[in-house]
């Protein structure tokens, strides 16, 4: 799946002290310069570890070269038993299922290592010659003391997902792109592999170093990384917005001004989670990109005591925005997301290993002509023939009369459906959807058990056209968590109305009711000049502003503490900002929309 990203207006500004600022080395040449400096005055022995997707060997060879002389360069790639031995110790996370895995929740790169590998490194090592140990490992806890200089690339997920997708991605021992790499191999063991390392290396390291743009880099000495990051949670976070062509992908996005390049149509358009990246404007030369999971280093800040505590290391909430105009009229075929069911808690626990559900919700941000939601099953319908015509048609022949069994609601700006795990749904089109949500996965991996897609084509992005394979089913998990809610039911229950729960000259907010399973608030806060909130030290806050074009959350005790806020893009409050007002930037009247936890 082709992705696509806007940093617009996504520079998250802020201030640290002028000497770490200043410590901070820009370009390949001057951070190549000033390793090598390292290394010409003692510091022999060097480690440049890191995450999947990075050329190390180019950096390595650029250091020997302006070290000159007599340098040993080791590969880490030598350290990990072999292909066949990783695929053995990866074959229990990613299981006989098609479409999901089970989380490798202990495992270390230690698990995959070759001992007698290790023992020959550190021979090397300690030979008192200048040595580089280069690539993912490098710094394993063993070979940690036997390093001068200690650094860490850092990649995000968007580009190694991309690597994976077009075949370029070389994993753990290999050299080369390997072949036949099976994607839930990184989305449920390597990459918990990989984050346990780099946890290891945030106390390690003596250098983070960053490398998104080919032939560049960017050195931030440890103690610069550190107060960066505990300056970032400090503050509201803006991340960098991905987009994603697909079947029922819409047109409103070319009206946003997004200034996205190559984007044929909008099908998915994450603008808050786990997985996105960030841009952080210290005051240096240019932003830095990193991961925005890198931020949970300061989990209790940004999420808040409890959910820490609960969910260690998770990033709970996610915000998408599902575009649904059109320029003219078009069948429900195209326009809809499939028909699809959501996961509860204890159905991930017990068949994925991860720790939360996935609990959503659709508000209504835009409605046009025609707007609809797909939810529950009507009241007559036989939810068992539906069940059959699914397994017939594996999504590949049509269900003729698929809208006889599940029901249509009409839509209008303002409304908010709640959808719990087993709740049969989808977007219906011609309406712009603010999409919240849990995140059941420490990697953002998503949970969604399509039942029916149409049997249409999906995206195929280099022909631009529709033209690719139908999209695969997951009928065995739906049949498993569908609950068979019915028309009657869901009108009662999860089709929300707000209720004021405060109100001012200034501002008012008010809270939609909620259903007992769900695990998070939907709240607005509605303003002219200004609102006020507060996190109570305790919630973190998505903030999307959807009425409106400029706002500022700012923070009442600190107001350095601030950031901007464009019409459709989310701010991460985190739970220790406190008490903060909302600004309105440009005029008229403004809508915030709040997803926040119920619990603290």
């Amino acid at each position: 799946m082709p992705v696509y990203e806007s940093t617009k207006h996504a520079d998250n500004r802020i201030k640290i002290s002028e000497e770490n600022k200043n410590s901070v080395i820009f370009g390949w040449d001057k951070v190549i310069g000033t390793l090598a400096d390292k290394v010409k005055a003692g510091a022999k022995t060097v480690a440049i570890d890191g995450w999947y997707g990075i050329d190390y060997e180019r950096i390595a060879l650029a250091l020997k070269d302006r070290i000159g002389g007599k340098v040993t360069l080791l590969s880490a790639t030598d350290l990990f038993v072999s292909r066949e031995a990783i695929l053995a110790y990866n074959a229990r996370y990613i299981t006989d299922d098609p479409g999901f895995g089970w989380v490798n929740d202990k495992g270390v790169l230690e698990d995959i290592i070759d001992a007698a590998r290790v023992e020959e490194f550190k021979k090397v090592l300690a030979s008192g010659e200048t040595v580089i140990v280069y690539g993912v490992a490098a710094c394993i806890k063993e070979l940690e003391k036997y390093y001068k200089v200690k650094c860490y690339v850092d990649n995000t997920h968007q580009k190694v997902q991309w690597d994976m997708w077009t075949g370029k991605l070389a994993s753990f021992g290999s050299k080369k792109p390997t072949e036949n790499y099976n994607w839930k191999e990184y989305h449920y063991s390597d990459y918990y592999m990989l984050k346990r390392q780099k946890d290891f290396m945030y106390g390690a390291m003596d250098y983070y170093v960053e490398n998104f743009f080919e032939g560049d880099l960017v050195l931030v000495p440890k103690k610069a990384y550190d107060e960066i990051m505990r300056t970032l949670v400090k503050y509201p976070i803006h991340e960098v917005k991905i987009f994603s062509p697909g079947p029922w992908g819409a047109y409103r996005f070319l009206q946003m001004d997004y200034g996205v390049e190559g984007l044929s149509n909008n099908a998915w358009n994450k603008i808050a989670g786990p997985e996105l990246r960030i841009l952080i404007d210290f005051g240096g030369e240019r932003s830095i990109s990193m991961p925005m999971l890198n931020a949970m280093q300061y989990g209790r800040e940004l999420v808040g005591e409890l959910i820490d505590r609960q969910y260690p290391g998770l990033f709970p909430l996610d915000i998408w925005l599902d575009d649904g105009w059109h320029p003219t009229p078009q069948p429900a075929e195209r326009i809809s997301m499939p028909m699809h069911i959501h996961p509860s808690s204890k159905y991930v626990e017990d068949h994925f290993n991860e720790p939360l559900g996935r609990y959503e919700t659709y508000y209504i941000a835009e409605a046009y002509e025609g707007a609809n939601t797909w939810m529950g099953f009507k009241d007559d319908a036989d939810t068992e023939e539906w069940e059959r015509l699914c397994e017939k048609s594996q999504n590949v022949t049509p269900i003729e009369n698929w809208k006889d069994f599940i029901s249509n609601w009409k839509s209008k700006e303002g409304d908010l459906y709640l959808i719990p795990p087993g709740t049969m749904h989808g977007h219906g089109g011609n309406q712009m959807v603010l999409e919240m949500d849990t995140n059941p996965s420490i990697n953002g991996t998503e949970y969604s058990f399509f039942e029916y897609d149409f049997a249409r084509h999906s995206w195929d992005d280099e022909k631009k056209s529709m033209t690719g394979k139908p999209l695969k089913m997951h009928l065995e998990h739906g049949r498993n968590m569908e609950k068979t809610r019915r028309e009657s039911w869901v009108k009662d229950h999860l089709l929300s109305t707000p209720e004021v729960v405060k109100w001012t000259p200034e501002y008012y907010i008010d809270r939609y009711k909620s259903y007992s399973v769900m695990p998070y608030h939907i709240e607005r806060i509605h303003f002219e000049k200004k609102g006020e909130y507060s996190t109570e030290g305790k919630f973190m806050h998505m903030v999307t502003l959807t009425v409106g074009s400029k706002v500022t959350l700012v923070s009442k005790k600190n107001p350095e503490y601030k950031a901007e806020c464009d019409k459709f893009q989310t701010l991460v409050v985190p739970a220790s900002f406190g008490d903060y007002e909302i600004v309105n930037e440009e005029g008229g009247r403004a809508t915030c929309v709040i997803e926040r936890w119920k619990q603290g």
